[in-house]
């Protein structure tokens, strides 16, 4: 939300009063209070009928420092993120006489100088990162018809904001704020934190996530679960200015010498997800959404994946598992799956796993509806009745997850399906939270719209690790800052074509630089039915991202209605097979980055900036990415194959034809469709599986480490609970590991290692 007209003046209906001097400096406890007059303060005069600003300095954690601005105290604490505790590791130095102060947190200081103009600095090792200047910090009044940019729909205009403007120096680039489809860098953007359903071509996002990320070695997440406006240098085109609502504001500054390091704090701040189970890795199918579909309908899907020689690990049921106009009541459509108790078993018998839609609104004519009702476990209007609309089922109330009775209702009528044997839920919704309701906790609606998304997920994840502990996942759409403890989540409703499959890549790694670590999306795009060309370029991108499905909406997403012949180079069928075999082999890999997504918070699909920070031309590319640490993805998104890519300096090898090719440079090729960039460092060890039929295999029996030699050094690599020790130095690589039978494989040389050592050519 832009306030200013220029920079000299105000929008009509803004008043604004700023923090202009350090009035003084105290110590509170573990923490630094600054007292900022809205004035200089020259005489004693000076200090009445003055809005004042109390800002509190405080260390966090290692690398964090938390800063509160408020002007009136007295509405209480508000709603705000769960995050850790302070460590109490930093310290607070005020000089003698109070001339100055610091804050000091591991290698991060933030520094006051008592005094006009007002000017908070933040530094890491001596080194300036950013800064609150003169007339950063400012309460705002907005009269009824001031003339300012309007927030997101539904969000109202009038009365108290609080808001900061950190400096952004020369070169400093911003990301993340979230799954956001636009441009990978959010320089001269306005994001509003606000979650909405506006499918993946517009402003709007599913996951709003008040974090960004510098390339300057640092992030700032804004403590602030309600509507929170972003103007990347947008309003004032040297700062990030971010305003909320009301009568205070709290944020922490993340140092962090790469952005790696900042996300391992960001996400230790606010957490980090579990790890998920091996099966969930491999390819998901699903009935689509409107689509006519029953046990017929989805066993031939199945005998045809089967006959065709095509993995799958997941078989997923939208939406109409339900009857309709009864979501959700969380009950098999008899009709139409009169036995499904039998057909779980079925498909248990055939290696699948299953997986339901579910979401947190209950229909009208479900007959859970007058139980919700009648027991309060819906959210009410302020009159006291109900909640209700007919968007989306008719009469729909919306389960209220501020009410502890509710969310145990909520999770005995989910814990049934499990012990039907539903294997994993796709929570759907979350995002449309209205604001004129009451909470059973008394929250308000405004601050609860981005957190409801946090409530329903965590409760259904909790339910999950009960019944499925070490197995738990989730497919969930909507998110907001801590929803990465709970994963997977994917992308929302694309449409099905190549702009919309980049702008989904976009977004996933927008979402990545937010500290979530698992991600999805639907191959082929979800909105209308793509044509052979969309869909055969999707897959191997949707295949080799973390988590993989096949859905659409009104349409099936078989890969055998693309082609009139399935078994023609370049057919569906046959992209298909190559690209779900080779993710099952690469199964060990990505579960260990799984591993590292859950202990340091670093993604498993991971943006080249984060990757490779020290590169320049890795700050801007938003069409590739790294696999986990070691394979590099340029998904395709034309039909002819043309394609430009970036390879970062060194060797690379293509990992489907082994040529070999030196990077630093910009590339482009072109690739049929059973092909597209896959390039693997130099350096690197891939584990690879022998089975191409399910990722949840015994990974040490077969196992292949192949090799890409670089310089001389020792490589670890971890499979399970066994590690691995690959050395090259000469002409020699030398694997190390436990009894077995696995094999070393080195890229360009020789075949298959005799005796754990491999020569290569000289």
């Amino acid at each position: 939300m832009r306030f200013t007209d220029g920079f000299w003046l105000l929008r009509p209906g803004v008043t604004a009063h700023y923090a202009r001097e350090a009035y003084d400096l105290e110590r509170a406890g573990e923490a630094l209070v600054v007292t900022a007059p809205t004035k200089v303060i020259a005489t004693r005069g000076d200090t009445l009928n003055l809005p004042v600003l109390t800002v509190t300095i405080a260390p966090h954690l290692p690398g964090v420092i938390r800063v509160r601005i408020e002007h009136h105290v007295g509405g209480g604490e508000p709603l705000r993120f769960d995050v850790a505790p302070a460590d109490g590791s930093g310290r607070v130095e005020i000089a003698d006489g109070g001339s100055s102060a610091v804050v000091v947190s591991g290698g991060l200081e933030a520094r006051v100088t008592r005094g006009a103009p007002w000017n908070l600095e933040f530094s890491a090792d001596g080194v300036p990162l950013t800064a609150s200047g003169a007339k950063a910090q400012a309460w705002v009044r907005l009269a009824p018809d001031a003339v300012v940019d309007r927030p997101p729909v539904g969000v109202p205009v009038a009365g108290a904001y609080v808001h900061e403007q950190l400096d952004l120096g020369v070169g400093a680039l911003v990301y993340g704020l979230g799954e956001r489809f636009g441009p990978l860098v959010k320089n001269g953007q306005t994001v509003e934190i606000w979650n909405a359903d506006g499918g993946t071509s517009s402003e709007q996002a599913y996951k709003n996530v008040p974090f960004y990320l510098t390339n300057r070695g640092y992030g700032v997440f804004v403590n602030e679960p309600g509507h929170v406006s972003f103007e990347v240098g947008s309003e004032a085109v040297q700062r990030v200015q971010f305003s909320v609502p009301g009568e205070s504001l709290e944020y922490f500054v993340i140092a962090g010498a790469t952005p790696a390091e900042v996300l391992e704090r960001y996400t230790a701040l606010t957490g980090r997800p579990v790890e998920v189970p091996a099966w969930s890795y491999g390819p998901w199918l699903s009935t689509s959404f409107t689509t006519d579909y029953d046990e017929a309908t989805v066993t031939s899907f199945l005998d045809g994946m089967r006959d065709r020689d095509l993995p799958l690990s997941v078989f997923h049921f939208d939406c109409f598992w339900m009857r309709e106009f009864d979501w959700s009541d969380f009950t098999w459509d008899a009709r139409v799956f009169p036995d499904p108790e039998g057909m779980i078993r079925r498909l248990h018998e055939r290696g699948l796993k299953v997986s339901v839609w579910t979401n947190p609104y209950i229909a009208q004519r479900s007959a859970l509806f007058a139980e919700a009702a009648a027991a309060g476990y819906l959210l009410k209007r302020p009159d006291g009745s109900v909640w209700q609309w007919d968007l989306w089922q008719a009469g729909m109330g919306i389960v209220d997850f501020t009410n502890d009775d509710a969310v145990a209702w909520f999770q005995e009528k989910l814990r049934a399906l499990l012990r039907q044997g539903v294997d994993a839920l796709k929570t759907d919704f979350g995002e449309r939270i209205p604001l004129d309701v009451v909470y059973a906790n008394g929250a308000d609606p405004h601050r609860m719209h981005n957190l409801y998304t946090e409530r329903y997920n965590a409760a259904v994840h909790e339910l999950l690790e009960q019944e499925r502990p070490g197995e738990a996942v989730l497919f969930a759409r909507s998110a907001t800052a801590g929803g990465q403890r709970h994963p997977v989540h994917w992308g929302g409703d694309s449409t099905s074509t190549f702009s919309s499959m980049a702008e989904t890549l976009r977004a996933g790694l927008s979402l990545s630089l937010s500290g979530f670590g698992f991600w999805s999306h639907d191959i082929g795009g979800f909105e209308g039915t793509p044509d052979a060309a969309v869909f055969k370029r999707w897959t191997p991108f949707g295949l080799l991202s973390s988590h993989s499905r096949f859905h659409g909406s009104d349409s099936y997403r078989v890969p055998w209605l693309f082609d009139d012949d399935e078994e023609a180079e370049g057919s569906a069928v046959r992209v298909t097979r190559r690209f779900a075999k080779l993710k099952n082999r690469l199964a060990p890999y990505l579960i260990e980055a799984g591993r590292e997504a859950a202990t340091s918070g670093l993604p498993v699909m991971r943006p080249m900036v984060l990757a490779f920070p020290e590169d320049p031309t890795a700050a801007h590319l938003d069409r590739q990415y790294l696999l986990g640490p070691d394979l590099l993805v340029a998904p395709v998104f034309t039909e002819s194959g043309d394609v430009e890519l970036y390879l970062p300096a060194g060797t690379w090898t293509h990992l489907l034809t082994g040529e070999r090719v030196q990077g630093g440079c910009w590339r482009r090729e072109r690739h049929g469709f059973e092909s597209l960039p896959l390039y693997v460092r130099e350096g690197a060890v891939l584990p690879l599986g022998a089975r191409e039929d399910r990722p949840d295999t015994d990974h040490l029996d077969g196992l292949t480490l192949r090799a890409f030699p670089g310089a001389a050094g020792t490589t670890t690599v971890r499979v399970g609970d066994a590690t691995f020790t690959v050395r090259t130095a000469d002409d020699a690589v030398t694997a190390s590991g436990p009894d077995g039978s696995w094999a070393l494989q080195v890229d360009d040389a020789t075949a298959a290692a005799d005796g754990g050592t491999a020569r290569l050519p000289r």
